[in-house]
């Protein structure tokens, strides 16, 4: 909506500023929801489990639905957000998380549950998926890179928010207003975006040009308003021109690769064992109820606060230095972590344990955390981002699930530092080949990084990791 007797292009940047800011901040709302309707079952299952007479399996069949669903609404998300628009997708999907949570809540029987936990994951997954599009394509590039992350950093803060709820309810074990509360920043988000804009890039994809323009002339400088229009344009028929399947060919699957080895190795070190399990892994190891949610509540803080310091230091740092020097102590810390199991958990063992776990998420948070959505974001040129990191984020939902559905028979069949150990070897496997194959991003432009992936791809020599750029 245009400003009362201003013309588009005599706008300062200030009003531009708020309306891009404001745009993140209500889209990010989809990380949140995210982070809380993932980390909230970890409380819950606490005390669903005893009223609706859960087995192993049927614990692990009502916590992975979600990500069974969220697999589905990635790869449909993708495709919807192309055809209707960002903003309608969101719309949607808000639609839909609210009235899942609700059923979450009032769910009479686990199957009921499970429903609407697939429901909930279906509008999980295309969030993923469309909130960083959205965000990445309504902000200008000085302050695209802090703003899309706003999505990782609200997830973290939702997990927390689940875990300080699950903490609040648990003394009279109330699972349902548990999953209910999820309703409010729902409600709140879906209220949010019934005033922002479409993105530029999709308005300017499907032939309106005068509404791409106003909407930029809202939010950019009014000396920059053509020049974006023009790469946006020039971006949309390069990518027109290329398939998934010419994604698999040779001057492109380096890439996919290294997204997808970033993405895996995120899932296979058993972070969402963790989130979700965390304190019925401690209760099964002698914890109360209470304490093992408060555990989880510190994890979940460290995760806050690891995300934010990483984010400071991404830029200073480099790429490479943070992920791969996580990665070995997250590596060190599911090694500690399985030796400590071995032990009865009381006094300094447990002690001994909770710290381990709070490295471990600290670890992971400042490395393979911010690295699926990082690496998948930054690796790729503008012609090919959209399509090739699809690879990389069904990646993560697909092993998200199998980890999910998997971990307390594993830990059944091999014990929780067998689990933990396996968890940590998956990690070096990982961890040699993104040792290999990451190329530090840090100061490099896109040509540059296209140009050493491809000479990669051409030989096997020095990795790209070990280019200058």
């Amino acid at each position: 909506m245009r400003e009362a007797g201003r013309a588009p292009e005599q706008r300062g940047t200030g009003s531009g500023r708020v309306v891009v800011v404001s745009a993140s901040v209500i889209a990010a709302l989809g990380g949140l929801l995210f982070g809380y309707d993932t980390g909230v079952i970890s409380a819950a299952l606490l005390y669903l489990t005893p009223d609706f007479g859960l087995s192993a399996m049927m614990q692990q069949l009502v916590v992975s639905s979600l990500l069974v669903g969220a697999v589905a609404g990635v790869v449909a998300g993708g495709p919807l957000a192309d055809r209707l628009g960002r903003r309608r997708v969101l719309v949607g999907v808000t639609v839909v998380f609210t009235g899942c949570t609700l059923l979450c809540a009032a769910a009479p029987d686990p199957g009921v549950l499970t429903a609407a936990r697939t429901g909930l994951g279906l509008a999980i997954g295309a969030s993923s998926l469309v909130v960083p599009t959205y965000i990445a394509e309504m902000a200008p590039r000085a302050h695209r890179g802090a703003l899309v992350s706003l999505h990782q950093l609200m997830v973290t803060v939702g997990i927390l928010a689940s875990y300080l709820v699950g903490y609040a309810l648990s003394g009279g074990g109330q699972w349902r207003w548990m999953f209910g509360l999820a309703v409010l920043p729902s409600v709140v988000m879906l209220a949010g975006l019934l005033f922002l804009p479409e993105s530029p890039r999709w308005l300017l994809a499907h032939g309106r040009e005068a509404r791409a323009r106003e909407v930029l002339a809202r939010t950019r400088p009014p000396d920059e308003v053509e020049a974006e229009l023009a790469d946006i344009a020039a971006a949309l028929r390069a990518e027109s021109r290329l398939s998934y399947r010419d994604l698999l060919g040779r001057g492109y699957r380096r890439w996919v690769s290294v997204g997808v080895a970033a993405a895996g190795t995120s899932q296979v070190v058993g972070v969402n064992a963790v989130i979700y399990y965390a304190p019925t892994i401690l209760k099964n190891a002698g914890f109360g109820d209470s304490a093992a949610i408060l555990s989880s509540v510190g994890i979940g803080t460290v995760n806050v606060l690891s995300t934010v310091v990483a984010l400071a230091f991404i830029d200073r740092l480099g790429r490479r230095p943070l992920i791969l020097g996580g990665t070995v102590v997250v590596i060190a810390a599911l090694l500690a972590i399985g030796v400590l199991f071995l032990q009865p958990v009381r006094g300094g063992v447990a002690i001994g344990l909770i710290a381990a776990l709070i490295v471990y998420e600290a670890a992971f948070a400042c490395s393979l955390g911010i690295a699926i959505w990082l690496v998948n974001s930054e690796i790729f040129p503008n012609s090919v981002r959209g399509k090739a990191a699809s690879f990389g984020i069904v990646t993560h939902w697909g092993l998200d699930l199998a980890v999910s559905i998997s971990v307390l028979t594993l830990i059944s069949a091999l014990g929780a530092s067998g689990v933990f150990w396996l968890y940590a070897v998956l990690g070096m496997l990982g961890l040699a080949y993104l040792h290999r194959w990451l190329p530090e991003t840090k100061g490099r432009s896109l040509e540059e990084i296209e140009a050493s992936l491809r000479t990669t791809d051409r030989s096997e020599g020095a990795a790209p990791g070990h280019v200058v750029g």
